[in-house]
């Protein structure tokens, strides 16, 4: 069975929404103009890259990524691998950027239940969330910066009825305040 990971970029209070320039989420790109960049807070992003063995992501990331990350040498790796979208309403996917359209969460169950490398969610929030409500997630990376952001969406869903206990597998603080925090499932 392969290991489902979430990873995202969260604000210290919880908001995981456009942590990147391009979005009209009122504080889009607060990774990189609001904190001091730190090449080495990112080792987890590479590391992610090279034991990835396929992409997952909702139809809205697949659509904002599938223009733009063939062509950036920092995704060279995911650029080789297998990449799924989950969505009932993709009608093809993107030449630039094929990918094998889900159409369930049954799907992607499936598809965590063959071998080989984990499948990492990337900027997908609602699947994301699915994904928790769902039981499927077994990991989540998260690096947390120094800033309070308010409203935005979350990383973690707030639909959850049960509670899911987290089991810390590494941790770490950068110069800039950055943390990582990797956190395993506990069943």
């Amino acid at each position: 069975m392969r290991k489902l990971i979430v990873s995202a970029f969260v604000s210290a209070d919880g908001v995981a929404e456009a942590p990147g320039p391009d979005a009209a989420y009122r504080n889009a790109g607060w990774t990189f103009k609001d904190v001091e960049f730190d090449l080495a807070a990112y080792e987890l992003k590479g590391r992610e890259q090279e034991e990835a063995g396929a992409v997952l992501l909702g139809r809205r990331s697949y659509e904002l990524f599938a223009p733009v990350w063939p062509s950036m040498d920092d995704f060279t790796g995911y650029n080789a691998m297998p990449r799924y979208v989950v969505s009932t309403t993709l009608e093809h996917d993107d030449e630039r950027w094929p990918a094998t359209v889900l159409r369930s969460l049954d799907d992607v169950a499936a598809l965590r239940e063959t071998d080989g490398a984990p499948l990492i969610v990337h900027g997908s929030l609602a699947l994301g969330h699915a994904l928790q409500d769902a039981g499927l997630v077994d990991r989540f990376h998260v690096l947390v910066f120094p800033v309070l952001l308010g409203e935005g969406q979350r990383l973690f869903s707030e639909s959850a009825h049960d509670t899911v206990k987290l089991a810390i597998a590494e941790h770490e603080v950068y110069g800039n305040g950055v943390q990582k925090l990797v956190y395993d499932v506990v069943r």
